[in-house]
């Protein structure tokens, strides 16, 4: 625990510099990095997928979505890039005489563009940064219900959520996740309208942080599933005391895009 609270306050300080100071583009290329790391880590930390040339296709494209999203993804060049990797793809089947399994192929879109489309929400969010402070709510709701779930969960936890996928969460820890990611969303709102002047609908938020959270249990389990199959504890050790690239944003993967969606439907700030 020591060691996770650690790197915590180590990088926390970093990814808000990130989030609220940096240029938009510095942030497009970090989500890239991050993409291309979690793709190796799918697959190669797996062991799904351990051709050098899928993942070499996968990495590059994961790393080239967020930039593309940046600049616009409907542009030409995501569209040239999205066909040759395609392309890519299938020519590795036929290559192979068909020994290469279509499932295979198949992570491969889910590590070199999938994942890294939902991931990029947050370059969508950053947009040209004149309201970056939005891009803090898919973390907040993602993090304060992680942070919310493992200390409620550690100290009552008795009731297990999903005792095959992840022993260690529980139901308890589900709700003090639910609770931590309303008090969070109340604060940011709190603050952006003492320190900001901006107009809160606090039914809004209160809706944010039930379902952010449930968002984010979901994502969480769901990429737990894979490492279950995939017979492993941890994506990687990138992070100490978090794993790997996608042991840390697994729930941010989901809570992004489902924030984006939000934020369209009923926009908690005006």
């Amino acid at each position: 625990m020591k060691l996770r609270i650690l790197a915590a306050v180590v990088l926390v300080p970093v990814l808000l510099a990130v989030l609220l100071v940096a240029p938009p583009i510095l942030l497009a290329i970090l989500v890239g990095v991050i993409c291309a790391i979690g793709a190796y880590e799918l697959l190669y930390g797996t062991g799904l997928v351990k051709h050098p040339r899928l993942f070499s296709y996968s990495a590059l494209m994961a790393f080239c979505v967020p930039i593309w999203c940046y600049f616009g993804m409907s542009g030409l060049a995501a569209r040239l890039g999205i066909f040759i990797f395609t392309a890519l793809l299938f020519m590795e089947i036929l290559l192979s005489k068909g020994k290469l399994r279509l499932e295979k192929v198949a992570i491969c879109y889910i590590a070199g563009l999938l994942i890294p489309y939902l991931l990029s929400t947050l370059v969508r969010l950053m947009g040209d940064g004149s309201e970056r402070y939005v891009i803090l709510l898919p973390f907040i709701l993602a993090f304060m219900a992680d942070t919310g779930a493992y200390f409620i969960g550690c100290r009552f936890g008795k009731h297990k959520l999903s005792p095959v996928i992840s022993p260690k969460k529980s139901v308890e820890g589900l709700v003090g996740g639910i609770f931590f990611d309303i008090a969070g969303m109340f604060i940011f709102c709190l603050i952006m309208s003492l320190a900001f002047g901006k107009n809160v609908n606090y039914l809004y938020a209160f809706t944010y942080g039930v379902v952010g959270a449930l968002a984010g249990t979901f994502g969480d389990l769901s990429f737990s599933a894979i490492k279950r199959q995939a017979g492993i504890k941890d994506y990687g050790n990138l992070i100490p005391g978090h794993g790997g690239v996608l042991d840390r944003f697994d729930s941010v993967i989901i809570v992004a895009p489902l924030t984006e969606l939000l934020l369209l439907l009923m926009p908690v700030l005006e």
